[in-house]
Protein backbone atom coordinates (compact mmCIF):
# COMPACT_ATOMS: atom_id res chain seq x y z
CA UNK A 1 0.00 0.00 0.00
CA UNK A 2 1.55 3.26 -1.11
CA UNK A 3 1.38 6.47 0.90
CA UNK A 4 0.49 9.84 -0.58
CA UNK A 5 3.25 12.04 -1.94
CA UNK A 6 4.91 13.97 0.89
CA UNK A 7 3.00 12.24 3.68
CA UNK A 8 3.01 8.95 5.66
CA UNK A 9 0.53 6.12 4.87
CA UNK A 10 -1.28 6.80 8.18
CA UNK A 11 -1.67 10.40 9.24
CA UNK A 12 -3.86 12.70 11.31
CA UNK A 13 -5.69 15.78 10.15
CA UNK A 14 -7.23 18.46 12.37
CA UNK A 15 -9.88 21.14 12.34
CA UNK A 16 -11.63 23.41 14.80
CA UNK A 17 -14.47 21.61 16.56
CA UNK A 18 -17.75 22.42 14.87
CA UNK A 19 -19.46 23.83 17.95
CA UNK A 20 -16.70 26.45 18.36
CA UNK A 21 -16.11 29.70 16.49
CA UNK A 22 -13.05 31.82 15.76
CA UNK A 23 -13.36 35.57 16.32
CA UNK A 24 -10.88 38.24 15.23
CA UNK A 25 -10.43 41.13 17.64
CA UNK A 26 -9.80 44.73 16.63
CA UNK A 27 -6.49 44.56 18.52
CA UNK A 28 -5.28 41.69 16.34
CA UNK A 29 -6.11 38.94 18.85
CA UNK A 30 -7.86 35.70 17.97
CA UNK A 31 -10.45 34.18 20.30
CA UNK A 32 -11.89 30.69 20.25
CA UNK A 33 -15.35 30.47 21.79
CA UNK A 34 -17.63 27.55 22.60
CA UNK A 35 -20.71 28.23 24.75
CA UNK A 36 -19.23 29.11 28.17
CA UNK A 37 -15.57 28.52 27.22
CA UNK A 38 -13.07 30.73 25.42
CA UNK A 39 -9.36 30.88 24.63
CA UNK A 40 -7.68 34.12 23.49
CA UNK A 41 -4.38 34.35 21.61
CA UNK A 42 -2.85 37.81 21.90
CA UNK A 43 -1.39 39.02 18.57
CA UNK A 44 -0.40 35.69 17.03
CA UNK A 45 2.09 35.81 14.17
CA UNK A 46 1.06 35.63 10.56
CA UNK A 47 1.76 31.91 10.38
CA UNK A 48 -0.29 30.92 13.44
CA UNK A 49 -3.06 33.30 12.37
CA UNK A 50 -3.18 31.59 8.96
CA UNK A 51 -3.13 28.19 10.65
CA UNK A 52 -6.12 29.02 12.86
CA UNK A 53 -8.07 30.36 9.91
CA UNK A 54 -7.35 27.16 7.97
CA UNK A 55 -8.39 25.01 10.95
CA UNK A 56 -11.68 26.91 11.16
CA UNK A 57 -12.36 26.22 7.47
CA UNK A 58 -11.21 22.66 6.75
CA UNK A 59 -9.10 19.68 7.73
CA UNK A 60 -5.36 20.34 7.94
CA UNK A 61 -2.73 17.58 8.19
CA UNK A 62 0.65 17.81 9.91
CA UNK A 63 2.32 17.88 6.52
CA UNK A 64 0.10 20.76 5.40
CA UNK A 65 0.86 22.65 8.60
CA UNK A 66 4.57 22.46 7.84
CA UNK A 67 4.06 23.65 4.29
CA UNK A 68 1.79 26.51 5.35
CA UNK A 69 4.08 27.86 8.07
CA UNK A 70 7.35 27.44 6.18
CA UNK A 71 5.87 29.19 3.17
CA UNK A 72 4.78 32.18 5.26
CA UNK A 73 7.45 32.48 7.96
CA UNK A 74 10.18 29.98 7.20
CA UNK A 75 10.99 26.51 8.52
CA UNK A 76 12.21 27.80 11.87
CA UNK A 77 8.61 28.81 12.75
CA UNK A 78 7.12 25.38 12.05
CA UNK A 79 7.86 24.08 15.55
CA UNK A 80 5.98 26.91 17.40
CA UNK A 81 3.02 26.31 15.09
CA UNK A 82 3.12 22.58 15.81
CA UNK A 83 3.24 23.33 19.54
CA UNK A 84 0.15 25.53 19.19
CA UNK A 85 -1.57 22.72 17.32
CA UNK A 86 -0.73 20.23 20.07
CA UNK A 87 -1.93 22.67 22.73
CA UNK A 88 -5.27 23.13 21.00
CA UNK A 89 -5.58 19.39 20.57
CA UNK A 90 -4.74 18.64 24.21
CA UNK A 91 -7.41 21.13 25.37
CA UNK A 92 -10.05 19.59 23.04
CA UNK A 93 -10.42 22.60 20.74
CA UNK A 94 -9.78 20.43 17.70
CA UNK A 95 -11.40 17.44 16.04
CA UNK A 96 -8.99 14.82 14.72
CA UNK A 97 -9.31 12.66 11.61
CA UNK A 98 -7.38 9.42 11.07
CA UNK A 99 -6.51 8.82 7.42
CA UNK A 100 -4.88 5.91 5.60
CA UNK A 101 -3.38 6.85 2.23
CA UNK A 102 -5.52 10.00 2.13
CA UNK A 103 -8.63 7.89 2.81
CA UNK A 104 -10.55 9.27 5.81
CA UNK A 105 -11.43 6.51 8.26
CA UNK A 106 -12.38 7.99 11.65
CA UNK A 107 -13.23 11.42 13.04
CA UNK A 108 -12.43 11.78 16.74
CA UNK A 109 -14.66 14.49 18.19
CA UNK A 110 -14.18 15.64 21.82
CA UNK A 111 -17.22 16.46 23.92
CA UNK A 112 -15.31 18.09 26.78
CA UNK A 113 -13.07 21.15 26.87
CA UNK A 114 -9.94 22.11 28.77
CA UNK A 115 -6.84 20.35 30.05
CA UNK A 116 -7.51 16.76 31.04
CA UNK A 117 -10.77 16.56 29.09
CA UNK A 118 -9.52 13.84 26.73
CA UNK A 119 -9.40 10.19 27.77
CA UNK A 120 -6.04 8.48 28.16
CA UNK A 121 -4.92 6.78 24.97
CA UNK A 122 -5.34 3.01 24.91
CA UNK A 123 -3.51 0.63 22.62
CA UNK A 124 -4.95 -2.71 21.65
CA UNK A 125 -3.32 -5.85 22.96
CA UNK A 126 -2.34 -8.42 20.32
CA UNK A 127 -4.30 -11.65 20.69
CA UNK A 128 -7.08 -9.98 22.70
CA UNK A 129 -10.60 -9.83 21.29
CA UNK A 130 -12.53 -6.54 21.38
CA UNK A 131 -16.32 -6.19 21.59
CA UNK A 132 -18.84 -3.41 21.16
CA UNK A 133 -19.37 -1.87 24.60
CA UNK A 134 -22.74 -2.33 26.25
CA UNK A 135 -22.87 1.45 26.64
CA UNK A 136 -21.99 2.36 23.05
CA UNK A 137 -24.67 4.03 20.93
CA UNK A 138 -24.80 4.66 17.20
CA UNK A 139 -26.69 7.55 15.65
CA UNK A 140 -26.81 9.77 12.58
CA UNK A 141 -24.98 13.08 13.00
CA UNK A 142 -23.36 15.47 10.52
CA UNK A 143 -24.01 13.18 7.58
CA UNK A 144 -22.28 10.12 9.05
CA UNK A 145 -22.69 7.35 11.60
CA UNK A 146 -21.39 8.48 14.99
CA UNK A 147 -20.54 6.18 17.89
CA UNK A 148 -20.43 7.46 21.46
CA UNK A 149 -20.37 6.25 25.05
CA UNK A 150 -21.26 8.07 28.28
CA UNK A 151 -18.08 6.53 29.71
CA UNK A 152 -15.90 8.61 27.38
CA UNK A 153 -15.46 12.26 26.42
CA UNK A 154 -14.60 11.31 22.85
CA UNK A 155 -17.06 10.38 20.11
CA UNK A 156 -16.16 8.59 16.90
CA UNK A 157 -17.50 9.58 13.51
CA UNK A 158 -17.40 6.89 10.83
CA UNK A 159 -15.84 8.99 8.07
CA UNK A 160 -15.69 5.76 6.05
CA UNK A 161 -19.00 3.86 6.08
CA UNK A 162 -17.09 0.59 6.30
CA UNK A 163 -16.21 1.45 9.92
CA UNK A 164 -19.90 0.82 10.66
CA UNK A 165 -19.38 -2.75 9.46
CA UNK A 166 -16.43 -3.01 11.86
CA UNK A 167 -18.69 -1.99 14.75
CA UNK A 168 -21.31 -4.52 13.70
CA UNK A 169 -18.67 -7.25 13.53
CA UNK A 170 -17.51 -6.25 17.02
CA UNK A 171 -20.76 -7.38 18.64
CA UNK A 172 -19.43 -10.94 19.06
CA UNK A 173 -15.80 -9.76 19.10
CA UNK A 174 -12.99 -8.84 16.68
CA UNK A 175 -9.25 -8.44 16.40
CA UNK A 176 -7.05 -6.32 14.14
CA UNK A 177 -7.21 -8.94 11.38
CA UNK A 178 -10.98 -8.53 11.12
CA UNK A 179 -10.60 -4.74 11.06
CA UNK A 180 -8.00 -4.96 8.28
CA UNK A 181 -10.14 -7.34 6.24
CA UNK A 182 -13.36 -5.33 6.70
CA UNK A 183 -11.77 -1.97 5.88
CA UNK A 184 -9.31 -3.22 3.31
CA UNK A 185 -6.37 -1.51 5.04
CA UNK A 186 -2.93 -2.52 6.21
CA UNK A 187 -2.42 -4.24 9.57
CA UNK A 188 -0.81 -1.03 10.83
CA UNK A 189 -3.88 1.04 9.93
CA UNK A 190 -6.20 -1.63 11.36
CA UNK A 191 -4.34 -1.52 14.67
CA UNK A 192 -4.61 2.26 14.75
CA UNK A 193 -8.39 2.09 14.17
CA UNK A 194 -8.70 -0.45 16.96
CA UNK A 195 -6.65 1.80 19.28
CA UNK A 196 -8.90 4.79 18.62
CA UNK A 197 -12.11 2.82 19.16
CA UNK A 198 -10.75 1.40 22.41
CA UNK A 199 -9.67 4.85 23.61
CA UNK A 200 -13.18 6.17 23.02
CA UNK A 201 -14.63 3.16 24.93
CA UNK A 202 -16.65 2.14 21.88
CA UNK A 203 -14.81 -1.19 21.86
CA UNK A 204 -13.78 -2.96 25.05
CA UNK A 205 -12.00 -6.20 25.79
CA UNK A 206 -13.92 -9.38 26.63
CA UNK A 207 -13.00 -8.91 30.28
CA UNK A 208 -14.17 -5.28 30.27
CA UNK A 209 -17.43 -6.24 28.58
CA UNK A 210 -18.10 -8.86 31.24
CA UNK A 211 -17.37 -6.25 33.93
CA UNK A 212 -19.84 -3.85 32.29
CA UNK A 213 -22.47 -6.55 32.48
CA UNK A 214 -21.70 -8.41 35.71
CA UNK A 215 -19.65 -6.25 38.09
CA UNK A 216 -20.52 -3.24 40.24
CA UNK A 217 -20.84 -0.37 39.63
CA UNK A 218 -21.43 -0.58 35.86
CA UNK A 219 -23.75 -3.57 36.10
CA UNK A 220 -26.25 -1.41 38.00
CA UNK A 221 -26.51 1.16 35.21
CA UNK A 222 -28.63 0.76 32.11
CA UNK A 223 -27.18 2.50 29.03
CA UNK A 224 -30.26 4.76 28.84
CA UNK A 225 -30.03 5.93 32.44
CA UNK A 226 -26.31 6.56 32.26
CA UNK A 227 -26.67 8.58 29.04
CA UNK A 228 -29.45 10.68 30.58
CA UNK A 229 -27.38 11.34 33.69
CA UNK A 230 -24.27 12.18 31.69
CA UNK A 231 -26.02 14.54 29.27
CA UNK A 232 -28.00 16.45 31.88
CA UNK A 233 -25.00 17.29 34.07
CA UNK A 234 -22.20 19.71 33.20
CA UNK A 235 -18.55 18.96 33.83
CA UNK A 236 -17.56 15.96 31.73
CA UNK A 237 -18.78 17.55 28.50
CA UNK A 238 -19.03 21.03 27.02
CA UNK A 239 -22.40 20.53 25.35
CA UNK A 240 -25.03 23.22 26.00
CA UNK A 241 -26.90 22.68 29.27
CA UNK A 242 -29.49 25.02 30.74
CA UNK A 243 -31.73 27.86 29.63
CA UNK A 244 -30.36 28.44 26.12
CA UNK A 245 -33.79 29.21 24.60
CA UNK A 246 -32.77 27.00 21.69
CA UNK A 247 -36.24 27.03 20.10
CA UNK A 248 -36.74 30.78 20.31
CA UNK A 249 -37.15 32.13 16.80
CA UNK A 250 -38.16 28.70 15.47
CA UNK A 251 -41.42 28.05 17.34
CA UNK A 252 -43.78 30.15 19.40
CA UNK A 253 -43.73 29.30 23.12
CA UNK A 254 -46.73 27.48 24.53
CA UNK A 255 -48.93 29.45 26.92
CA UNK A 256 -48.95 28.85 30.65
CA UNK A 257 -52.56 27.65 30.63
CA UNK A 258 -53.15 24.32 28.97
CA UNK A 259 -55.89 24.89 26.37
CA UNK A 260 -58.07 21.78 26.31
CA UNK A 261 -60.88 21.28 23.81
CA UNK A 262 -62.96 18.96 25.90
CA UNK A 263 -66.61 18.80 26.86
CA UNK A 264 -68.50 20.87 29.36
CA UNK A 265 -66.23 21.70 32.30
CA UNK A 266 -67.05 20.86 35.92
CA UNK A 267 -66.64 24.04 37.94
CA UNK A 268 -64.99 23.29 41.28
CA UNK A 269 -65.68 25.00 44.60
CA UNK A 270 -62.92 27.24 45.89
CA UNK A 271 -61.49 26.11 49.24
CA UNK A 272 -61.58 28.51 52.17
CA UNK A 273 -57.86 28.88 52.72
CA UNK A 274 -58.28 31.01 55.85
CA UNK A 275 -60.30 28.31 57.57
CA UNK A 276 -57.95 25.60 56.31
CA UNK A 277 -54.96 27.46 57.76
CA UNK A 278 -56.64 27.44 61.20
CA UNK A 279 -57.68 23.77 61.09
CA UNK A 280 -54.65 22.19 59.45
CA UNK A 281 -52.10 20.46 61.67
CA UNK A 282 -48.72 22.14 62.04
CA UNK A 283 -46.37 21.72 59.10
CA UNK A 284 -43.86 19.80 61.21
CA UNK A 285 -46.64 17.40 62.19
CA UNK A 286 -47.68 16.94 58.55
CA UNK A 287 -44.12 16.10 57.58
CA UNK A 288 -43.82 13.65 60.47
CA UNK A 289 -47.17 11.99 59.69
CA UNK A 290 -46.64 11.66 55.94
CA UNK A 291 -47.14 8.03 54.93
CA UNK A 292 -48.12 5.99 51.91
CA UNK A 293 -51.62 4.60 52.46
CA UNK A 294 -52.63 1.69 50.20
CA UNK A 295 -56.23 1.13 51.23
CA UNK A 296 -59.21 3.34 50.35
CA UNK A 297 -62.55 3.49 52.19
CA UNK A 298 -64.99 2.26 49.54
CA UNK A 299 -67.90 2.72 51.93
CA UNK A 300 -67.31 6.48 51.81
CA UNK A 301 -65.52 7.45 48.57
CA UNK A 302 -63.78 10.78 48.28
CA UNK A 303 -66.33 13.59 47.71
CA UNK A 304 -65.92 16.11 44.91
CA UNK A 305 -65.30 19.08 47.19
CA UNK A 306 -62.41 17.25 48.86
CA UNK A 307 -60.90 16.41 45.49
CA UNK A 308 -61.31 20.06 44.48
CA UNK A 309 -59.50 21.22 47.63
CA UNK A 310 -56.71 18.74 47.07
CA UNK A 311 -56.16 19.84 43.46
CA UNK A 312 -56.25 23.52 44.36
CA UNK A 313 -53.75 23.15 47.18
CA UNK A 314 -51.50 20.98 45.05
CA UNK A 315 -51.42 22.79 41.75
CA UNK A 316 -53.51 25.95 41.53
CA UNK A 317 -51.72 28.23 39.05
CA UNK A 318 -51.54 31.99 38.73
CA UNK A 319 -49.84 33.90 35.92
CA UNK A 320 -46.81 35.98 36.92
CA UNK A 321 -45.59 37.54 33.69
CA UNK A 322 -42.95 36.79 31.07
CA UNK A 323 -39.31 35.71 31.11
CA UNK A 324 -37.30 35.42 27.93
CA UNK A 325 -40.41 35.85 25.83
CA UNK A 326 -42.22 33.00 27.60
CA UNK A 327 -45.22 33.21 29.93
CA UNK A 328 -44.40 32.01 33.45
CA UNK A 329 -46.52 31.39 36.50
CA UNK A 330 -46.65 30.39 40.15
CA UNK A 331 -47.81 27.20 41.84
CA UNK A 332 -47.70 25.95 45.44
CA UNK A 333 -44.50 24.04 44.58
CA UNK A 334 -41.32 25.26 42.81
CA UNK A 335 -40.82 24.48 39.13
CA UNK A 336 -37.87 25.01 36.82
CA UNK A 337 -37.86 28.61 35.58
CA UNK A 338 -41.52 29.09 36.53
CA UNK A 339 -42.42 27.26 33.31
CA UNK A 340 -44.66 24.70 35.06
CA UNK A 341 -44.97 22.11 32.33
CA UNK A 342 -46.78 19.50 34.44
CA UNK A 343 -50.52 18.81 34.14
CA UNK A 344 -52.80 16.58 36.24
CA UNK A 345 -55.37 14.22 34.70
CA UNK A 346 -57.62 12.54 37.31
CA UNK A 347 -58.87 9.12 36.26
CA UNK A 348 -61.94 8.90 38.48
CA UNK A 349 -63.20 5.43 39.35
CA UNK A 350 -65.19 6.42 42.45
CA UNK A 351 -65.79 9.99 43.59
CA UNK A 352 -69.01 11.16 45.22
CA UNK A 353 -70.56 13.81 42.99
CA UNK A 354 -68.48 13.07 39.86
CA UNK A 355 -69.09 10.63 37.02
CA UNK A 356 -66.40 8.04 36.33
CA UNK A 357 -63.97 8.91 33.52
CA UNK A 358 -60.82 10.81 32.67
CA UNK A 359 -60.64 14.54 33.39
CA UNK A 360 -58.08 17.31 33.00
CA UNK A 361 -57.54 19.72 35.88
CA UNK A 362 -57.48 23.30 34.61
CA UNK A 363 -55.12 24.65 37.27
CA UNK A 364 -55.69 28.27 36.20
CA UNK A 365 -59.48 28.17 36.03
CA UNK A 366 -59.81 25.61 38.88
CA UNK A 367 -62.15 23.26 37.05
CA UNK A 368 -62.27 19.74 35.68
CA UNK A 369 -62.54 19.30 31.93
CA UNK A 370 -63.96 15.95 30.75
CA UNK A 371 -61.48 14.15 28.49
CA UNK A 372 -62.88 10.64 27.99
CA UNK A 373 -65.63 8.40 29.29
CA UNK A 374 -64.74 5.12 30.91
CA UNK A 375 -63.38 2.60 28.40
CA UNK A 376 -61.23 -0.53 28.15
CA UNK A 377 -58.05 1.57 28.36
CA UNK A 378 -59.29 2.98 31.68
CA UNK A 379 -59.68 -0.56 33.02
CA UNK A 380 -56.10 -1.34 32.00
CA UNK A 381 -54.77 1.87 33.52
CA UNK A 382 -56.63 1.24 36.77
CA UNK A 383 -55.53 -2.40 36.95
CA UNK A 384 -51.89 -1.49 36.43
CA UNK A 385 -52.12 1.26 39.07
CA UNK A 386 -53.65 -1.16 41.56
CA UNK A 387 -50.90 -3.73 40.96
CA UNK A 388 -48.11 -1.13 41.05
CA UNK A 389 -49.48 0.28 44.30
CA UNK A 390 -49.95 -3.19 45.84
CA UNK A 391 -53.50 -2.20 46.81
CA UNK A 392 -56.08 -4.70 48.09
CA UNK A 393 -58.79 -2.99 46.03
CA UNK A 394 -58.85 -0.68 43.00
CA UNK A 395 -57.92 2.92 43.86
CA UNK A 396 -60.67 5.52 43.84
CA UNK A 397 -58.70 8.03 41.76
CA UNK A 398 -55.52 7.78 39.71
CA UNK A 399 -53.88 11.15 39.17
CA UNK A 400 -51.86 10.90 35.97
CA UNK A 401 -49.22 13.62 35.71
CA UNK A 402 -48.20 14.63 32.19
CA UNK A 403 -45.51 16.99 30.89
CA UNK A 404 -46.01 19.53 28.12
CA UNK A 405 -42.48 18.84 27.00
CA UNK A 406 -42.39 21.49 24.27
CA UNK A 407 -43.07 24.19 26.84
CA UNK A 408 -39.97 23.25 28.83
CA UNK A 409 -37.78 22.24 25.88
CA UNK A 410 -38.43 25.60 24.22
CA UNK A 411 -36.14 27.12 26.85
CA UNK A 412 -33.93 24.37 28.25
CA UNK A 413 -31.33 22.27 26.45
CA UNK A 414 -29.59 19.07 27.48
CA UNK A 415 -31.41 18.81 30.82
CA UNK A 416 -35.08 19.13 29.86
CA UNK A 417 -36.25 15.59 30.58
CA UNK A 418 -34.15 15.36 33.72
CA UNK A 419 -35.80 18.58 34.91
CA UNK A 420 -39.25 17.17 34.13
CA UNK A 421 -38.55 14.20 36.39
CA UNK A 422 -37.30 16.50 39.15
CA UNK A 423 -40.41 18.67 38.85
CA UNK A 424 -42.56 15.54 38.97
CA UNK A 425 -40.82 14.54 42.19
CA UNK A 426 -41.47 17.94 43.74
CA UNK A 427 -45.14 17.78 42.74
CA UNK A 428 -45.38 14.26 44.19
CA UNK A 429 -44.08 15.50 47.54
CA UNK A 430 -46.52 18.42 47.42
CA UNK A 431 -49.42 16.01 46.84
CA UNK A 432 -48.24 13.79 49.69
CA UNK A 433 -48.14 16.69 52.13
CA UNK A 434 -51.53 18.07 51.07
CA UNK A 435 -53.14 14.63 51.29
CA UNK A 436 -51.62 14.08 54.74
CA UNK A 437 -52.84 17.46 55.99
CA UNK A 438 -56.33 16.65 54.66
CA UNK A 439 -56.40 13.14 56.16
CA UNK A 440 -56.58 11.42 52.75
CA UNK A 441 -54.92 8.25 51.48
CA UNK A 442 -51.97 9.03 49.15
CA UNK A 443 -49.74 6.63 47.24
CA UNK A 444 -47.15 7.54 44.58
CA UNK A 445 -46.33 4.96 41.91
CA UNK A 446 -42.94 4.18 40.45
CA UNK A 447 -44.46 3.76 36.99
CA UNK A 448 -47.80 3.77 35.20
CA UNK A 449 -49.29 2.42 31.97
CA UNK A 450 -48.38 5.25 29.60
CA UNK A 451 -49.79 3.47 26.55
CA UNK A 452 -53.20 2.98 28.18
CA UNK A 453 -53.24 6.68 29.16
CA UNK A 454 -52.31 7.76 25.63
CA UNK A 455 -55.11 5.63 24.17
CA UNK A 456 -57.67 6.89 26.65
CA UNK A 457 -56.71 10.58 26.50
CA UNK A 458 -55.90 10.74 22.79
CA UNK A 459 -52.75 12.73 23.63
CA UNK A 460 -49.61 12.35 21.52
CA UNK A 461 -46.95 10.90 23.89
CA UNK A 462 -44.29 12.92 22.06
CA UNK A 463 -46.19 16.11 22.84
CA UNK A 464 -47.59 15.41 26.31
CA UNK A 465 -46.38 12.10 27.79
CA UNK A 466 -47.38 10.80 31.19
CA UNK A 467 -44.41 11.02 33.57
CA UNK A 468 -45.80 10.25 37.04
CA UNK A 469 -48.81 8.63 38.72
CA UNK A 470 -50.38 9.19 42.13
CA UNK A 471 -53.23 7.31 43.80
CA UNK A 472 -55.71 9.20 45.95
CA UNK A 473 -58.79 8.22 47.91
CA UNK A 474 -60.63 8.51 51.19
CA UNK A 475 -58.86 7.01 54.15
CA UNK A 476 -60.25 4.14 56.19
CA UNK A 477 -60.87 5.12 59.77
CA UNK A 478 -58.42 2.53 61.12
CA UNK A 479 -55.88 2.86 58.29
CA UNK A 480 -52.26 3.31 59.22
CA UNK A 481 -49.44 4.27 56.91
CA UNK A 482 -47.96 1.31 55.09
CA UNK A 483 -44.41 2.67 55.17
CA UNK A 484 -42.52 5.95 55.30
Amino acid sequence: MNGSVGGPPIQDAYRLRRDAELRLGEDGSLTLRQTRFQLTLERPGIGRRALLLRLAADWVSDVEVGRLISGLEGENRVLPAQLLLRRLLAHSWLERRVQADDRPLLDLVPTGLGRGSLPDSRQHTPGVRYRLSRFATLQHERGMLVASSPLSTLTVGCADAAVGAVLAAAVPGIGPDTVARTLGVSPEAAGRVLDELATARILVTDAEFEAERDDAPLAYWSPEELRLHHRSRAGRHALPVGGTYRMRGRFAPQPLRRAYDGGRAVELPLPDLATIAKEDPAFSQVVADRRTVRDHDDAAPLPLDRLAEFLYRSQHTTAVGEAGGQEIGHRPYPGGGGVYELEIYPLVARCAGLDPGLYHYDAVGHRLEPVAAWAAAADRLLAYARAAGAMPRPPQIVLVVTARVQRLMWKYEGMSYAMILKDAGVLTQQMYLVATAMGLAPCALGAGDSQAFAELSGLDPLVEPSVADFLLGSRCAAAAGDRP
